[in-house]
């Protein structure tokens, strides 16, 4: 997965170079609509990217059709059998809903990732 390098109104994107057309490029992540942007410059791609964003937004609006939203804040993880199992009884030991531990979980692994990065 490509890292985000541009944010706006909640929307991702990312910045990459073509070297066979000499030019800069990205596309809005996270999302089912496909968004992409050109500039010629890292100012330009910046706001190439802001400005798709704003369009995307202002289409969704005047036709109606929800605009896809980043994260929705729910997502499926396979984690097998036995995984998912030992998960359940370590929430229940803790009396806390498989969610709620899941989250806890996440929490920590990001919080750690960050002191070390």
């Amino acid at each position: 997965m490509t890292k985000p390098t541009f944010s706006h109104k909640g929307y991702h994107g990312t910045g990459e170079i073509s070297t066979e057309d000499n030019c800069l490029h990205g596309k809005v992540l996270f999302i089912d609509d496909l968004i992409t942007y050109e500039g010629e410059n890292p100012g330009e791609l910046k706001q190439a990217f802001i400005d798709a964003v704003d369009r995307y937004i202002d289409y969704c609006e005047r036709t109606g059709k929800p605009a896809n939203r980043p994260f929705s804040g729910s997502f499926n993880v396979r984690v097998g059998s036995d995984v998912h199992r030992d998960a359940c009884i370590a929430a229940s030991e803790s009396e806390q809903s498989l969610n709620e531990f899941v989250r806890d979980c996440i929490v920590t692994c990001l919080t750690q990732r960050q002191s070390v990065a």
